[in-house]
């Protein structure tokens, strides 16, 4: 009985495999790529339609545009209703297409749509529909919502329809828009809507949506449904709801800076596999042209704070490698304190620029005045190719700057730059529902340079190119960075997004950093001293000895008495303020044994301690983070506590209560005293001062009884601290 079960089994399937092979119909021939044709419309080349067109060429696809050079007369779409030009330039287009019933035509979007698959996949999805008519859908209904019921019910999938993607074989699309007879300015989506709902009219023309996004994704609604998906060698969307991956990617609505996000990788602008694809595309080479022809460039600067290392950031301005007499300098300074700063400055290299111009504090501008009245001189101005605006906070560290971004050839673009140790950066990857910040998934890794390239960004601030054409085209009005409620950079970058003009950020280099400017205290003689814990990196490249770091690398130190060592380690710079802060201050203790309250000195001499001036957390930092590596190296084995000093004169024999002393020469000998030294009683050595801005470094007590050699003439300046009193 078993066999014959098994045996009928057998039979019966036998017999429905060849009831299949005999009544099922083969399926169609894949229509071919040269028989799918894109019409799109744009009546000016933007930046979205530019990517727009090259991303429909890196997939061959077949495109033409329609309306380029015409007037746009279809409405503010993104704003309200309108888009009937559209239509009109499609119908006219179909007219000379209607008969060609092989030809699939491909209606679409150009300024905020792009393409993540080709004419192959399109095609193929487009044949598994069956229909003769595919709609983009969406899950949000525009423009009448009153309309909604009258949709057909879906089990599952998006329900409405979206005009920005529309596929299907010519002569029904000719026959879909050949129905439009209204005005330019009139809705387009609407006139789809009208039609698709006509039961008649859909069966008619054979009509449905792409309910599950297999050709189209439109983002506005769906943001959270899409996902990158990383290949080898291109990238690509994927709807996460229905797993699918759209060939199509529509930024409708206001999600057109997540697909300026998604664009940064979509299909194949960067990847893991290869890094940005796009980077060098269309680049200047400024190699190639001579001093006499690079661009000339107006360099617009803005202090509108307290700004530490003032004279370093025109220093560093000075040093970008660019011909100086390229180079117009704009300076809008908001703040009376760095007037001595931008005199000095102006005093020194008003012949070295083109030209300088000045707008100070009295002038009583805004930042947002300012800042307009910066790229004024630019846009007013026929021979200036570049605008470089740069605020007081920008410490640019590369001297190629100016020419890279020039390079990239980019409408606007800036150079990374971070605040040190932190995720703090000059541009933002994403937006709030409310205009503000907003952490894209890629910010950290550009920040911290792991995904290097030329980024399409919604926010930038501090320092960024623009092209001189683009302000007097594009951004040819005059108040972009006055708005009510937001900020100036706010303001600006807002204006440029709605004119449809791509920003971008470049971490391809190492540009250099944003300093702190939040607790800047100006009310010191020289108030950079106070920096060191909130901008150490700036701190250390003015106030510490450019040499200091061969003391580990090069073992650069002498030892000119046993266990006594001599090494570099303030600046020149460092040793001048530092003596101009305590003149300034002038309250010398006179050799007094008790000076400071609480203190009591058994060596009294003529010093200022450094809790007077309220350098002493700062002095203790000091010590910590670069003396104490060297005592490690020389005497290992000692945590570092301090007590300090600023000292001069003669001082009798005596051990010091510390376990090491540091001494700090703060001025030159021969040149500001004569005299000084010191000499070690135990071994009979003595010696001369040190190099200013160098240290000796010896043991305290028992085994290093010394004496202060005298000063006979000037006034020598040192700085002492006791290493573990």
């Amino acid at each position: 009985m078993e066999y014959l079960t098994f045996f009928f089994f057998a039979c019966w399937i036998s017999f429905a495999n060849c009831v299949y092979s005999a009544d099922t119909p083969q399926a169609p021939a894949p229509i071919p790529n040269e028989k799918l044709l894109v019409l799109t419309v744009a009546t000016e080349e933007t930046d979205g339609f530019l990517r727009f067109m090259q991303a429909a060429n890196y997939f061959n696809y077949n495109v033409t545009v329609l309306g380029m050079g015409e007037a746009w007369k279809g409405g503010d779409v993104g704003r309200s209703i309108g888009g009937g030009q559209k239509i009109r330039l499609l119908k006219e287009a179909m007219e000379a297409l209607a008969d060609q019933e092989d030809l699939v035509v491909l209606s679409v979007d150009s300024y905020d749509l792009i393409f993540a698959g080709g004419p192959e996949e399109i095609l193929r999805k487009f044949q598994q529909e069956n229909h003769k008519v595919l709609f983009a859908a969406e899950g949000l209904i525009w423009p009448d919502k009153q309309l909604a019921d009258k949709y057909p019910s879906v089990r599952s999938g998006k329900r409405y329809l979206n005009s920005g993607g529309i596929i299907g074989y010519a002569p029904y699309i000719n026959k879909l828009v050949s129905q439009w007879n209204l005005h330019d300015n009139d809705d387009d989506q609407l006139f789809y809507t009208k039609i698709y709902l006509d039961p008649l009219q859909r069966e008619t023309l054979n009509m449905t949506l792409d309910h599950k996004c297999q050709i189209f994704q439109n983002l506005n609604g769906a943001v959270d449904e899409v996902l990158l998906k990383f290949g080898t060698d291109r990238v690509r969307v994927r709807n996460t709801v229905y797993d699918t991956l759209p060939v199509v990617v529509h930024g409708n609505g206001n999600t057109k800076m997540y697909l300026n996000y998604l664009a940064n990788y979509v299909p194949n602008a960067w990847n893991y596999e290869h890094g940005c694809s796009h980077c060098d595309d269309n680049v200047v080479d400024l190699s190639q042209l001579k001093v006499n022809s690079c661009p000339c460039v107006l360099v617009g600067v803005f202090i509108e704070q307290p700004t530490p290392f003032l004279p370093e950031f025109f220093q560093r301005l000075l040093t970008l490698d660019y011909p100086k007499d390229k180079l117009r300098l704009f300076v809008h300074n908001s703040e009376v304190y760095h007037e001595k700063h931008i005199q000095a400055f102006w005093e020194e290299n008003r012949d070295v620029f083109n030209s300088f111009m000045v707008v100070g504090p009295e002038e009583n501008l805004s930042q947002g005045e300012a800042r307009n009245m910066g790229m004024d001189v630019c846009r007013k101005d026929a021979t200036c190719e570049y605008y470089f605006s740069i605020d007081s906070d920008v410490m640019l560290n590369n001297r190629q700057t100016l020419k890279l971004l020039i390079e990239q050839n980019r409408k606007i673009i800036g150079p990374l730059v971070t605040r040190h140790g932190k995720l703090w950066s000059n541009f933002w990857g994403a937006l709030s529902l409310d205009g503000y910040y907003a952490r894209s998934e890629d910010y950290v890794d550009i920040v911290q340079r792991k995904r290097m390239g030329v980024w399409n960004i919604p926010y930038m601030a501090h320092v960024y190119l623009v092209k001189g054409s683009v302000l007097r085209n594009e951004l040819k009005e005059r108040k972009y960075f006055v708005l009510e409620k937001l900020d100036p950079d706010m303001a600006f970058c807002r204006n440029a997004r709605e004119l449809g003009v791509f920003m971008y950020i470049t971490n391809r280099h190492d540009f250099g950093r944003l300093i702190s400017t939040a607790n800047y205290n100006i009310s010191h003689y020289n108030s950079d001293l106070w920096q060191i814990f909130e901008n150490p990196v700036d701190w250390k490249e003015k106030y510490i000895n450019q040499n200091y770091t061969r003391i580990f690398t090069e073992n650069y130190l002498e030892e000119p008495c046993p266990d006594v060592f001599w090494f570099p380690v303030l600046s020149e710079k460092a040793c001048d303020e530092l003596v101009e802060e305590m003149e300034h201050y002038g309250s010398w203790s006179g050799g007094k044994h008790e000076r400071i309250s609480g203190g009591y000195e058994t060596v009294p001499t003529d010093d200022i301690h450094m809790k007077q001036i309220g350098f002493d957390k700062e002095w203790l930092h000091f010590i910590r983070e670069f003396i104490s590596p060297v005592t490690l190296k020389v005497f290992s084995g000692y945590y570092t506590k301090v007590k300090f000093d600023v000292l001069q004169a003669y001082l009798r024999p005596h051990h010091d209560s510390s376990t090491f002393t540091i001494n700090i020469a703060l001025n030159n000998k021969d040149t500001d005293f004569q005299g000084g030294g010191c000499r070690f009683h135990r071994y009979n050595c003595s010696i001369e001062s040190p190099r200013k801005g160098w240290s000796f470094m010896h043991p305290g007590r028992l085994t290093h009884l010394h004496e202060g050699l005298p000063t006979t003439n000037g006034t020598r300046y040192i700085a002492v601290s006791f290493i573990d009193p």
